[in-house]
């Protein structure tokens, strides 16, 4: 027989309710009331990583994620979502290490590919940014996120030619993102 613990349903529940109430105040109080009764729920230290972020505090997150993290059955979206408030907060290598830990976890999560080639390019490591942004195209072809980001490496690097065939790409589903990246290449490209 499953033991409902009735105190910790109480607890999510009411978070819950506050929030789709547009209390997000509330729900953070009532998640950090829920941590202080189960210390390293994983449920209530992502909900409030999720919560702190949402409201500015990048660190409070930070510091959420990394107790969710620690946990050794964290799952790769808390690799990810720790990595990307890094990223936001320009702590670069601390990023990478969490792209990277979420990438060993699911090698298929397209937005750690997207994190972690976004923090390459700062670390202006650009073979393996290219890398890292085509394994994302692979997984989310239709995303025209890291065709863009691609296309501005390829500019930085001289190579004006694979800028062109991207936004020659992009020009096929994503005219918006296409007319963009010429502005700001000069390129003027003819859709094939």
């Amino acid at each position: 027989m499953i033991k409902i613990d009735f105190k910790w349903q109480l607890h999510k529940w009411r978070a819950v309710t506050f929030i789709v109430l547009g209390r997000r105040s509330w729900a953070t109080e009532t998640f950090e009331d829920m941590l202080a009764d189960y210390p390293n729920d994983a449920y209530a230290l992502g909900s409030l990583a999720h919560l702190y972020a949402e409201a500015g505090n990048k660190q409070a997150s930070i510091n959420m994620y990394k107790k969710l993290v620690a946990k050794p059955d964290a799952p790769a979206f808390a690799w990810y979502n720790l990595g990307f408030q890094q990223e936001e907060l320009k702590q670069i290598d601390d990023a990478e290490f969490s792209f990277r830990r979420a990438l060993e976890l699911d090698e298929k999560l397209d937005m750690a590919w997207y994190g972690l080639g976004l923090v390459l390019i700062q670390q202006q490591r650009f073979e393996e940014a290219i890398k890292a942004l085509k394994r994302n195209t692979q997984l989310q072809p239709m995303s025209p996120y890291a065709w863009y980001q691609l296309a501005r490496v390829h500019m930085d690097r001289q190579q004006p030619e694979e800028a062109v065939k991207i936004i020659r790409h992009l020009k096929g589903f994503e005219p918006k993102f296409a007319a963009q990246l010429e502005r700001e290449t000069g390129l003027e490209v003819k859709a094939s």
